[in-house]
């Protein structure tokens, strides 16, 4: 390995910790970040504090945002009674974008995954169960990747939640077997929400 400078190898090292990027894509970030003028970097070093500083957890579908609560949980046009629920905020965002869906939503956080180490309790579910009985919730949309993790979790929730006599559906038609959420195109997204089916 190259002997580069404390400075250098420390954000080479930094990078490196972020899913998906491997030494060598770290390594050039660093290099590319070098090149650039130093107000480029100092925006873009505030808007990593400002991640910290200003980012908040919505309290009630536990979304990033600067409010609390969040944009679409204050929005009174909305329907409280509805609750599109996800593994993260990047699929909220792309159901988000098909304008379609005027309910509320509710983010896990992951889903289940024991190969991964990841358990219900480490999801957002207990908050989930309590919104419903508290907020007179009337359906539940699960809004999950069709991948064994997100068929897990959706077994798991169905179980949990057909006891509260509450309408509980899926998004059915149009995505595939395997396919992740959040790359889904807009029609495709429409098309499933449309088309959701009751469990």
């Amino acid at each position: 390995m190259p002997n580069y400078s404390p400075s250098i190898q420390d954000l080479i090292n930094q990078f490196s910790a972020l899913p998906g990027l491997g030494p060598k894509t770290a390594q050039r970030l660093v290099f590319y970040l070098l090149k650039q003028p130093k107000e480029n970097l100092e925006k873009f070093g505030l808007g990593l504090q400002h991640l910290k500083d200003k980012i908040v957890i919505c309290r009630q579908c536990h979304n990033f945002s600067e409010s609390d609560p969040c944009l679409i949980c204050g929005d009174k046009r909305r329907n409280p009674r509805v609750v599109c629920v996800v593994a993260k905020p990047q699929d909220m965002i792309a159901l988000e974008k098909i304008n379609d869906y005027q309910g509320l939503y509710h983010i896990l956080g992951g889903a289940i995954d024991p190969l991964e180490g990841i358990t219900p309790a480490e999801l957002k579910i207990k908050e989930l169960t309590e919104r419903v009985q508290k907020d007179g919730v009337l359906e539940i949309i699960l809004a999950l990747s069709s991948d064994l993790p997100g068929e897990t979790t959706i077994l798991y929730l169905t179980k949990l939640l057909k006891p509260l006599k509450i309408k509980i559906t899926r998004l059915a038609q149009g995505l595939p077997i395997g396919s992740d959420l959040e790359y889904a195109d807009e029609v495709t997204l429409s098309s499933a929400l449309k088309g959701r089916r009751e469990l």
